[in-house]
């Protein structure tokens, strides 16, 4: 899905991902890596493979979009205890193949508490806001009235919408959220869960729909 939005060609994609294409950039947001290891190690049966999954599904996206940068709208890492064997040995290792890509993490709740990547990984991070103008990316949404120095892009939501057919069947979607000064991305990662957003009448709306963004 093409989106024009000040000036700016996006792609929306249904990766779960946007490509800035002026940039050559692929925003990201929750990513959440290591969650099913945080969750195993609490005793919680939770199914292997996901963070390969996640990670060859990025491999997918900047393969087709060529991209040079990589920006993660916060929520790298899920938790203090994800770290380690065997997620660290991952991420390192899909780092080694993509040692000229820009990786730039605008840190989030997850990372305060988790903890910034290890420098192996070689991610650079900030605090949010980080202006990149015409946009102000950030993890957290803004509020309403509050100021901001662009079009802010925002993840932490990890956003849905219901969609409700003839017969009252419904359908739970992750969404991306177009709004007036803010745009909020759906989360990356295979096992974050979704919340549900009511959009107002003035949002754009756009649902992943296996493997297609659909405008609704």
């Amino acid at each position: 899905m093409q989106l024009d939005w000040g000036g700016e060609s996006l792609q929306l994609l249904p990766d779960k991902a946007l490509f800035w294409q002026r940039k050559l950039t692929l925003i990201i947001a929750d990513p959440h890596f290591g969650k099913s290891i945080a969750f195993r190690r609490e005793s919680i049966p939770i199914p292997t493979g996901i963070t390969a999954d996640d990670l060859n599904r990025l491999d997918s996206l900047l393969s087709a979009t060529k991209a040079s940068r990589l920006i993660i709208l916060g929520d790298v890492i899920h938790a203090k205890s994800s770290h380690g064997h065997p997620l660290s040995s991952k991420l390192k290792d899909w780092r080694l193949k993509h040692p000229e890509l820009n990786i730039l993490v605008v840190r989030g709740n997850h990372d305060r508490t988790a903890g910034d990547p290890p420098v192996s990984w070689d991610f650079q991070c900030v605090d949010e806001p980080f202006l990149d103008p015409p946009f102000e990316m950030r993890h957290h949404p803004i509020g309403k009235d509050e100021p901001a120095s662009g079009y802010v892009l925002a993840g932490h939501l990890h956003p849905s919408v219901r969609l409700v057919g003839r017969a009252k069947e419904s359908i739970r979607l992750p969404s991306f959220i177009f709004k007036e000064k803010m745009g909020l991305l759906p989360a990356f990662g295979g096992f974050t869960g979704t919340s549900l957003i009511r959009p107002s009448a003035n949002d754009r709306v756009f649902v992943i729909a296996e493997n297609s963004v659909v405008a609704l």
